[in-house]
């Protein structure tokens, strides 16, 4: 029996969320699932529908470059979504717990470290707050404690869910799971099943399959005694290292916002020489 495969649930999902005005196709007749059709995409991405079905399904799992390319067109699919897609037909099963537990953490420990005026933090692949030092944990101190999930944080904690940008942070939050996630993780699959059970919109996010990657950005956190304080965040892939990511914010030089950094740098400062 054909069984599915992080390839074929990528396409199932993209497929499903296709409007079909979107790329050009019109029909006749009332379609019984939203999306496209499997002979609509394969006849968008010029191949037989018998070959997409098996992609689809998980029988064929060497589809060319070439393929993909052409998916990744017929489905609409943005630069993060090809890459995602050309991911999805090459992943391998891993043992991320073993991976992740060969990781020296005291290697990673000592860059956040050097870096005490900056705020900085190692998430893996899961979104789980590996490290972080105080004052990335002073500047967001619901999300970036030592051991936190991130996407827990978003959907379950009220304080979060109640920020005006709870719905942008929402969508962003599911989008760079999957981009960033093993689909072979099953520790990634329990907090997703565990999310989709308790709330329906983390659910609807979730079996969109839609990915973002976290390259860099603008945020502004709510920093007691200080207000919205402008930052610019950065992240990095760890290498050697089963998808970590580390993520540190800065401020424009002679800005409000770095005026703040640099208070509370002081005042951490302060309080370790204090105790």
């Amino acid at each position: 029996m054909a069984r599915t495969t992080p390839l074929g649930d990528y396409l199932r999902a993209r497929r499903a969320a296709t409007r079909p005005e979107d790329v050009g196709v019109g029909s006749h007749t009332r379609r019984r699932v939203p999306g496209l059709r499997r002979d609509e995409v394969a006849g968008l991405a010029g191949i037989s529908q018998e070959y997409y079905l098996r992609l689809e399904q998980g029988r064929d799992r060497a589809p060319s470059d070439q393929v993909l390319h052409a998916l990744a067109r017929a489905l609409r699919l943005d630069d993060a979504g090809l890459q995602h897609l050309l991911r999805m037909s090459t992943v391998q099963p891993l043992d991320v717990a073993a991976a992740e537990a060969a990781v020296s953490v005291e290697a990673m420990s000592a860059i956040l470290d050097s870096w005490p005026n900056t705020p900085a933090y190692i998430i893996n692949s899961r979104h789980e707050v590996v490290l972080s030092n105080a004052l990335a944990r002073w500047v967001v101190p619901l999300g970036l404690e030592v051991g936190r999930s991130i996407p827990e944080v978003v959907f379950t904690f009220p304080e979060v869910r109640a920020l005006p940008t709870w719905p942008a942070l929402a969508d962003r939050t599911v989008r760079r799971m999957r981009f960033y996630g093993h689909p072979y993780d099953p520790r990634l699959h329990e907090t997703a099943t565990r999310l989709a059970t308790l709330d329906p919109v983390f659910r609807g996010l979730w079996e969109r399959h839609e990915v973002d990657p976290y390259y860099d950005g603008d945020v502004r956190p709510f920093v007691e005694g200080y207000g919205q304080v402008a930052l610019r965040h950065q992240t990095f892939v760890v290498p050697n290292t089963p998808g970590y990511l580390l993520c540190a914010y800065h401020a424009v030089p002679g800005s409000d916002s770095a005026a703040a950094l640099a208070e509370l740098t002081e005042r951490i400062a302060g309080a370790v020489e204090f105790s």
